[in-house]
C-alpha cells in the first residue's frame, strides 16, 4: 500500500509541471474529495460513537478489530484529503512537517491490509473453532493484536524516516519541499525498501485471506447446524477480499492511467483524479457499508440510538412551542 503515496503523487508532479488545473477545475477535484472525506469520517464517526456507547460490544472481539479498522480509516481520510488539498492550495511546505503527514499517512495504508487479515482470523477461529474462540479471541488479545498491527505498520514509515536521516543533512528537515514522497523519500534505498515490504505484507496478507475463506467455505458445506453463520462468516472474507482487491487498484493504476492518457492526453489530470478516488476513497466508503449494515446486531443498536436522539430533539421543540404559544395566551390574557 505504501507505493499508492509514490504513484499517486508522482502522478501529481507530472500533472503540477505539465498542465496545470484551472482555478475551477482544482476547486470542483477538492469539493468533491473534501466532501467525500466529511461524509465518511461523518458516518465512521456515529459507528465509533455507537460502539462507546453500548458495552455489549466493548468485550466483542469482532466488533474491537472492527473500531480499530474504522478508526484507522478515519485518520487515513484525514490525511489524504489534507495532503490532496494541499498540493492544489500550497503545496511547498516546511520538510517537518510534510514527514509527519507522509509517516502518518503510510502507516495508516500499511495497516489497511494486516487489520483485514485480523479481521478474517477471527472469523475463521469463531466458525472452524468455535469451542476455543472465547479463549483464544478474549479482549486482552484482541488489543495486544492491535498493538501490534499499529506497530508492524508503523516500521516501514520509520525506516523511511531513517533513511533520510542517513542520507541527507539535518538541516533538511527545517527546509521547503514540494510534499509528494518521491521528493521526501527519492533514493534508491528507499525504492528497495518499498519492493519488500509490499512483497512480504501482500503475501502474508492475500494467503490469509484465501486461506480462511476456503476453510471457512468447506466448513459451511460440512455443517449440518448453523450453517447461516458459516454462510454469513463466509461473505465477510469476500469482502474483505474485495475491499483489498479494490485498494491494490493502485498497484495497476500507472499501466491504466498510461494506456488511458494515450487515448486521451488532453485529460491527464482528471484520469488521475479517478484513480485516485477509485484507490483511496472509494474503499473507506465501503467499510461502513460492508460491516456496520450488513451486522443486524450493530446497525439495530446504531437505529434505536440516533431514533431516540430524533425524538429527543422533536419533543424539546415541541415543548419549547408549547412555552412559547402558552406566554403568547398569557400577554394576550394581559392586554
Amino acid at each position: 500500500m505504501l507505493l499508492l503515496f509514490s504513484v499517486l503523487q508522482e502522478r501529481h508532479v507530472v500533472m503540477n509541471f505539465t498542465k496545470r488545473d484551472d482555478f475551477q477545475e482544482a476547486l470542483v477535484k477538492n469539493l468533491i474529495i473534501v466532501i467525500l472525506g466529511i461524509v465518511i469520517n461523518c458516518i465512521n464517526g456515529i459507528i465509533v460513537l455507537t460502539f462507546c456507547k453500548n458495552s455489549v460490544f466493548h468485550s466483542d472481539s469482532r466488533y474491537i478489530l472492527y473500531m480499530n479498522l474504522v478508526v484507522n480509516d478515519m485518520i487515513l481520510i484525514y490525511v489524504s484529503v489534507t495532503m490532496h488539498v494541499l498540493i492544489h492550495a500550497y503545496p511547498n511546505f516546511n520538510v517537518s512537517m510534510c514527514c509527519t503527514l507522509v509517516v502518518t499517512g503510510s502507516t495508516t495504508h500499511m495497516n489497511t491490509p494486516i487489520i483485514l487479515a485480523g479481521m478474517a482470523i477471527e472469523r475463521y477461529i469463531a466458525i472452524c473453532k468455535p469451542l476455543h474462540h472465547a479463549q483464544i479471541c478474549t479482549v486482552r488479545r484482541t488489543y495486544i493484536i492491535i498493538a501490534l498491527t499499529w506497530g508492524v505498520g508503523f516500521v516501514p514509515a520509520v525506516a523511511d524516516v531513517i533513511i533520510v536521516l542517513a542520507t541527507r543533512p539535518i538541516g533538511f528537515f527545517s527546509s521547503v519541499i514540494f510534499c509528494i514522497y518521491l521528493n521526501l523519500y527519492n533514493t534508491r534505498y528507499h525504492a528497495e525498501k518499498v519492493k519488500v515490504v509490499q512483497a512480504l505484507y501482500m503475501s502474508f496478507v492475500w494467503l490469509t485471506l484465501i486461506y480462511t475463506y476456503f476453510m471457512v467455505f468447506r466448513t459451511a458445506r460440512a455443517a449440518k447446524g448453523d450453517t447461516a453463520s458459516a454462510k454469513k462468516a463466509q461473505n465477510t472474507i469476500l469482502l474483505h477480499g474485495a475491499q483489498l482487491l479494490l485498494c491494490m487498484l493502485s498497484y495497476i493504476t500507472p499501466l491504466s492511467d498510461v494506456v488511458l492518457v494515450s487515448f486521451f492526453p488532453m485529460h491527464l489530470s482528471k484520469i488521475t483524479f479517478l484513480s485516485y478516488l477509485i484507490t483511496n476513497i472509494i474503499p473507506r466508503l465501503l467499510t461502513p457499508l460492508i460491516y456496520s449494515v450488513r451486522d443486524q446486531k450493530f446497525a439495530k443498536h446504531m437505529s434505536q440510538y440516533y431514533s431516540c436522539k430524533v425524538i429527543l430533539f422533536k419533543g424539546r421543540v415541541k415543548r419549547g412551542k408549547l412555552k412559547h404559544s402558552s406566554k403568547m395566551r398569557v400577554c394576550s390574557l394581559k392586554d
